[in-house]
């Protein structure tokens, strides 16, 4: 069974793991907890990470998100992260959600679900009406999994194609 699960305490080792698999940057898709010992992990970003999802300690300019790992029954496939809210640099790159799946996992289809479980989250935790998404012109991946859930093209720029879900 496929499901998304909020970062825990309870499942640390498995997430410790799966986030030595998705790099620092790869695609678009930021993971600043990567290449940490699993003392930090444990003492600091998951601690981190569970305090930025209820809108504590957040540093300058962040707004509060959560990340939910992408499981396949007992192992971790992906990470998803829903901001819930945006501020102005969001709204030009970054967006609501952003996501990878860990490279062993990809072209199995755990992208489009993982997108299509994140937007049902997303209608408990985003406030607006869209969901504002993007990509990198070169992740044609990624765009692809956007539209098979409904996402439509806004704009692009020199870089980024901009899309959104309506809510």
């Amino acid at each position: 069974m496929i499901y998304l699960k909020e970062a825990n305490l309870v499942d640390y080792e498995q997430e410790f793991i799966a986030n030595n698999k998705i790099p620092y940057f790869e695609n678009g898709f930021g993971n600043s907890y990567f290449g940490v010992s699993k003392f930090e992990f444990l003492d600091r970003s998951l601690p981190k990470m569970i305090e930025e999802s209820k809108g504590i300690n957040l540093g300058e300019g962040r707004v509060p998100q959560t990340i939910f790992y992408l499981w396949d029954d007992d192992v971790i496939v992906g990470m998803f992260k829903i901001r819930h809210y945006l501020n102005e640099g969001l709204r030009k790159a970054g967006g609501h959600i952003g996501y990878g799946i860990i490279e062993e996992y990809r072209n199995k289809g755990y992208g489009k679900e993982g997108l299509r479980l994140c937007i049902e989250k997303c209608k408990e935790i985003i406030k607006e009406d869209e969901i504002y998404l993007f990509a990198y012109k070169f992740n044609k991946a990624s765009l692809k999994v956007q539209v098979a859930n409904g996402a439509y093209f806004v704009y692009e720029d020199d870089e980024i194609i901009h899309m959104r879900i309506k809510i």
